[in-house]
């Protein structure tokens, strides 16, 4: 396996040394005094092409580094520059795989790549992802040399990415499962503070641990619905029948050719007319005969290409089987959580009611002992009468309104049993 850092097919773009252009001169347009802020880490218009470090993965198992600039990458990979846009680290972009004329666009969670019928260009990170993808790739297509393989060196470039995506994923679920569950257990048999502040956190986990697999499950669906997008992606198909088309526009060029100099130089003088006509009969015969041929290239092409497309739709659906289970254990674990929250929130309105049931009785209990409070305050007016006059009465008063009081609030309780409020 070669490790180098020798440039790879060097741009045709030529930028300033100064980073402007020499038509703009800021000292001629009076813009001397100018001194702004900018925006940092806003590139500039020259700058949009600068060089990034990709792996390049060749069929024979080698890889290297080499330094690419995006019109490189572009011009040699046949690509839109909003493709390459999805694999720059820069931006945030959901998992997609797009399938091109003469390259396969992968942005995998960390696994972001370009392949091609002969080569992967991986963007270089030092994230273990992107680093076992490359060491696992290469150490395949070394083995697989000596092996035969029914699967294009596309496929199985594609296929390794989305094994390492699905991996990844159901490793990061098991583990936040591990975590998750003794956190919902505790709380469900002592609520704290402590415990629904880290259920909060794990929740928030999940949903985005859930878009991010629940994206990856819907991009492997849509390829699988779509036909037209799987033999896209069928580039190595696409390159032999290109290069058997031209090689036999080529033969057909040289036929063509061949006959008419040969009759021109060993032929006898003949007339013009029937020279002519025999000219133009010759190029009808050919070019039906040229025509004939295309239309079953072309017939042939969709054929194959539609017997083909079983083999790419038994991989992506090996994986999706796979990354729709990783998503069938979120989608429990979300439901684990909700019933959690559920029995907390029963647990909660058994203690609030415990709460009012007690706070009911007390305000019973505070009513009967304010009337109590109201009999005592009469008799401790100053005014004279005949009860004060024997202690006795004064006993039976106390006497009554503490029994009268008690009656008041059985009562009470009565009334409560009897309207079902809480039972006794």
């Amino acid at each position: 396996m070669e490790e180098s850092r020798d440039p790879f097919l060097q741009s045709n773009v030529v930028e300033p040394a100064n980073g402007y252009s020499s038509r703009f001169d800021p000292d001629k347009c009076g813009l001397q005094n100018f001194i702004g802020p900018g925006f940092p880490g806003l590139k500039k218009r020259g700058h949009t092409l600068g060089n990034r470090s990709w792996i390049k993965i060749e069929q024979s198992g080698n890889s290297k580094v080499v330094e690419l600039d995006k019109a490189t990458v572009m011009r040699h990979c046949s690509l839109p520059a909003r493709d390459l846009r999805l694999l720059d680290p820069l931006f945030i972009y959901p998992s997609t795989i797009l399938g091109r004329e003469k390259a396969i666009v992968v942005s995998l969670e960390q696994i972001r790549c370009i392949i091609t019928a002969d080569e992967v260009f991986l963007m270089n990170s030092l994230d273990g992802s992107v680093v076992q993808y490359k060491s696992e790739l290469c150490k395949r297509l070394q083995k697989e040399k000596y092996n035969s393989d029914d699967l294009p060196f596309e496929f199985r470039a594609l296929e390794l990415a989305l094994e390492f995506t699905c991996l990844t994923l159901d490793t990061q679920v098991k583990e936040l499962e591990m975590e998750i569950h003794p956190v919902l257990d505790e709380l469900a048999k002592s609520i704290s503070t402590l415990n629904l502040e880290r259920v909060r956190r794990f929740k928030g986990h999940l949903l985005a641990l859930t878009q991010r697999v629940q994206k990856v499950c819907d991009e492997i669906e849509h390829l699988m619905n779509d036909d037209g997008d799987m033999a896209e992606m069928y580039l190595t198909e696409k390159k032999q029948r290109n290069l058997c088309n031209d090689l036999y526009d080529q033969v057909q060029g040289n036929i063509f050719i061949g006959p008419g100099v040969g009759l021109g130089s060993k032929s006898a003088p003949v007339s013009p007319v029937g020279s002519a006509s025999g000219s133009h009969k010759l190029q009808r015969a050919f070019s039906n005969i040229s025509a004939h041929r295309h239309g079953s290239l072309l017939s042939s092409s969709a054929t194959a290409e539609t017997e083909n497309i079983d083999q790419l739709e038994m991989l992506l659906e090996a994986y999706f089987v796979g990354i729709d289970n990783t998503l069938n254990k979120l989608l429990s674990l979300k439901e684990y959580i909700d019933d959690t929250e559920d029995l907390i929130n029963i647990k909660l309105g058994n203690i609030q009611n415990q709460l009012i049931k007690f706070e009911l009785l007390l305000t019973a209990a505070t009513f009967l002992a304010t009337v109590f409070a109201v009999v005592t305050a009469v008799f401790g007016m100053n005014f004279e009468d005949d009860v004060f006059d024997e202690p006795n009465r004064f006993q039976w008063v106390v006497s009554v309104s503490v029994t009268l009081c008690g009656v008041l609030y059985i009562c009470f309780l009565l009334y409560f049993k009897y309207k079902k409020i809480f039972p006794l």
